[in-house]
C-alpha cells in the first residue's frame, strides 16, 4: 500500500509540473514583450537629495550638468548607517558609477562601499580638489575627505569618468536639487 501511495505522490507531482510549465509557455508566448527595451529603469532621485539634504549634518552631494546619456539607477539614504547617502548611475559607455557619501571613518567606509579597493599614492585634481585614487578588484574610486563626510566616486568605469563625475558634484544643504538627466 505505501509503493502505491507513493507512486500516485510522483505521478501528481509530474501532473502538476506539466501543467504549470503549459502554463508559463502560454504566458510567455502570449503576453507582448519587447526584448529590445532596455531593461534599467531610470530613478528620480530628488525627493531622497532634498530629505537626505535636511537630515545629513554635512553637506550632501548630487551631479549637476551631467551630460546626455548619464542614467540614475540607484538611491537611498541611511540615517542609521552613518548617514550613508548612495547615488547610483549608469554612464554613456554603460559602465556603473556611484556617489557615495558618510559620516562613518573612512577607513572602513572606503574598502567596503569600493568592493576592497586600496589607497594608492596617486591623487587626481578635479574641479580645483584633490582627490585620491583608489584602485580594486572590481571597483576602482576617486576618494575626498573633509566636511564631516568622506565623498567617494566609485565604479566600473574609467577614471576619467569616475572625474567627470567629481566635477559635476554640488553640495547643498536643503537646496533645491537640479533637475535629473535624461534617460537619452
Amino acid at each position: 500500500m505505501a509503493g502505491k501511495r507513493g507512486n500516485q505522490t510522483v505521478r501528481g507531482m509530474i501532473q502538476s509540473m506539466t501543467v504549470i510549465c503549459a502554463f508559463a509557455g502560454v504566458i510567455y508566448f502570449f503576453i507582448p514583450h519587447d526584448d529590445s527595451l532596455d531593461p534599467i529603469r531610470p530613478v528620480d532621485y530628488r525627493v531622497e537629495l532634498v530629505t537626505a539634504r535636511r537630515a545629513a549634518p554635512y553637506p550632501v552631494a548630487a551631479p549637476a550638468g551631467l551630460p546626455a546619456g548619464w542614467k540614475p539607477t540607484s538611491v537611498t539614504f541611511r540615517r542609521e548607517e552613518g548617514h550613508a547617502w548612495h547615488l547610483g548611475f549608469l554612464d554613456p559607455d554603460g559602465q556603473y558609477v556611484a556617489v557615495e557619501q558618510s559620516t562613518e571613518a573612512p577607513r572602513k567606509y572606503v574598502p567596503r562601499v569600493t568592493q576592497q579597493a586600496a589607497r594608492t599614492d596617486a591623487t587626481q585634481q578635479v574641479g580645483g580638489e584633490i582627490w585620491q585614487r583608489w584602485e580594486g578588484p572590481k571597483y576602482d574610486a576617486l576618494v575626498r575627505t573633509g566636511q564631516g563626510s568622506t565623498t567617494v566616486v566609485t565604479g566600473t568605469a574609467s577614471y576619467e569618468r569616475l572625474a567627470e563625475m567629481a566635477a559635476a558634484l554640488e553640495s547643498g544643504s536643503g537646496a533645491t536639487p537640479s533637475p535629473v538627466p535624461s534617460a537619452s
